[in-house]
């Protein structure tokens, strides 16, 4: 890929490696565009690998009066249900309702209700299935650590979810499938060309100097699109407003809810998710994730934390709304990620396209909307500058597409090309025929839920080494072949990529990741040419991301 990158000229530059660049890439070359991508870290390593794996329309959008957003999300949501079938599961969602004082205030009842229809008129109906009310015995059967003396009965909803971080791989290689060139850790540290147009960029790939020549840059940097901008524009336009949202793991036991779970958050207006994870073989879950929350941040964009502020507000919520008081002691994982959102006009021209998801006009620079950011917009934001290079903000993980295309639309009307988009039907890698032939409940069904098809290296692997096929880690499904292919064939380039995004293990139970860091490193780090002195760095770092995880939740003084 780096040689490719450096001897090609490309019709398109990408530079971000989260869900909004790759499907970027994707739509690019798809139409036929040659197209590279740039990844400053691992893929998916900022916001793209620390959402809430929901791939929905957003139920709390309707209060706001983004129904327009809802109905694109929800198209999606069944096109991601369609092109990837082994990635996206429909899951059901129970939104309880509780009592105040023995009874159910009417106007709550009476909104809820509204809620739910509006949400399968706009879309849910895409699913097969409709919104019901389910009596209360049945609603405490799904979630019994419930205060059943409060609950009075609940509605039940569907929408889908998916491991956001496999997503984006899973798109990445697709797109790499169809010959684009696509690159992790290399970092853009110059766009390149005459005064008047950028015709490119220079990327550092661990030291060497690579100059990547493409008539056409895409900056699809997320959070981080304020620093190529920069690049471009000579100063910071601080049009970016980052919201801060985390997760924290819990042992399924603690709450023991069979399917998601909406819960409200006392004296606030949001909701949390309560989310079943980590099927075993025997249909068993192992953990239960709860979140998120929704904050101004303005702290140092690379180094997120959950704090203890966020880890006592989630467990608050949570609390009020089952018996079994969970505590900060409980809690084996946590996550915290930066929503794009954004905050002011981008310089230069602002892209609209009638039916698409593009803001539509321009505010002034400098004008900071109020408010909390939980009530900011989720649409996004696709503007051109005055070098020509495109900029895509904004929107959300389901919606990753749309905003692909629309970007990718700008692109073929500056290169002067003619082509629409050809991502509504097409197929991720993985998605073939073989992918639901094993049960759920397996070993081989467990594969299939991460490569589906795609499975052939697996095949490849355990032939020549049939040891690869035990668990990676003891009482977790994931076998020691997925560390290796994760390295060999999906880019991986240190243990924190294996064990936080090709397996998400970190997220669910850290304490066995770092009890097992060492076995995996040596693993892993023959395919990698690491000696014994760089293994040893490699679960040094490891060990020490997960310390300074655990530090900032319980530290008074952590970062905000």
């Amino acid at each position: 890929m780096l040689d490719r990158l450096a001897a090609e000229s490309f019709d398109v530059l990408v530079v971000g490696g989260g869900i909004t660049g790759v499907g970027v890439a994707l739509d690019a070359v798809s139409r036929g565009l040659k197209t590279a991508l740039v990844e400053r870290g691992d893929f998916a390593s900022g916001t793209s690998s620390k959402s809430s794996k929901m791939i929905h329309g957003g139920l709390r959008y309707l209060s706001q009066g983004e129904v327009r957003l809802v109905y694109e999300a929800l198209r999606e949501r069944e096109r991601l249900r369609r092109n990837a079938p082994h990635l996206v599961s429909t899951l059901p969602f129970m939104l309880p309702i509780f009592t105040k004082d023995g009874l159910i205030p009417h106007k709550v009842a009476r909104a809820l209700g509204s809620a739910m229809w509006m949400y399968d008129a706009t879309g849910g109906w895409r699913s097969g299935r409709i919104h019901r009310r389910l009596r209360r015995d049945k609603a405490f059967a799904h979630m019994p650590t419930m205060h059943r003396d409060r609950l009075a009965s609940a509605y039940l909803y569907f929408d889908a979810a998916a491991d956001d971080a496999r997503l984006t791989l899973t798109v990445a290689l697709t797109a790499a499938d169809r010959g684009a060139v696509i690159a992790n850790y290399c970092p853009v540290v110059a766009l390149t060309g005459p005064p008047e147009r950028v015709t490119g960029a220079t990327v550092d790939a661990d030291g060497r100097r690579i100059d990547v020549r493409a008539s056409v840059v895409i900056n699809a940097a997320g959070v981080w699109s304020d620093d190529v901008r920069a690049l471009d524009e000579g100063t910071h336009p601080d049009s970016m407003r980052p919201a801060k949202g985390i997760h924290i793991t819990v042992p399924w036991d603690r709450v023991r809810n069979d399917i998601a779970v909406v819960i409200p958050v006392p004296k606030d207006r949001r909701s949390l998710f309560v989310v079943p994870t980590g099927p075993l073989p025997d249909g068993t879950f192992t953990h239960t994730y709860i979140g998120t929350t929704d904050t101004d941040y303005d702290g140092p964009l690379d180094d997120p934390q959950c704090t203890p502020t966020d880890v006592e507000y989630v467990l608050r919520a949570l609390n009020a709304s089952i018996t079994t008081a969970v505590s900060a002691d409980d809690i084996t994982g946590t996550w915290a990620g930066l929503r794009p959102l954004v905050n002011t006009a981008t310089s230069g021209k602002t892209a609209t396209s009638g039916k698409t998801a593009t803001t539509g006009k321009k505010t002034t620079t400098g004008e900071t909307p109020t408010g909390k950011t939980a009530d900011l917009s989720r649409r996004h934001a696709v503007t051109v500058s005055a070098r020509g290079v495109i900029s895509v903000t904004g929107g959300k993980l389901t919606t990753y597409r749309q905003m692909s295309q629309d970007a990718v639309d700008v692109a073929m009307k500056r290169l002067g090309r003619a082509g629409r988009s050809r991502t509504k039907r097409l197929r991720l890698r993985g998605a073939g025929r073989r992918w639901g032939d094993s049960p759920a409940t397996s070993t081989a069904g467990h594969l299939a839920g991460r490569y589906g098809s795609d499975l052939g290296w697996l095949e490849r692997l355990v032939a020549t080494d049939s040891s690869l096929l035990s668990p990676l880690i003891p009482g977790y499904p994931h076998v020691r072949a997925e560390a290796v292919h994760a390295v060999t064939d999906e880019m991986a380039r240190s243990l924190d990529d294996v064990l936080s995004r090709r397996t998400r293990l970190r997220l669910y139970d850290r304490a066995a990741t770092v009890e097992h860091a060492r076995s995996v490193a040596e693993l892993i780090g023959p395919h990698l040419g690491w000696d014994g002195e760089e293994i040893e760095r490699q679960v040094t770092a490891y060990r020490d991301s997960v310390m300074h995880e655990i530090a900032s939740e319980t530290s008074t003084g952590a970062a905000t």
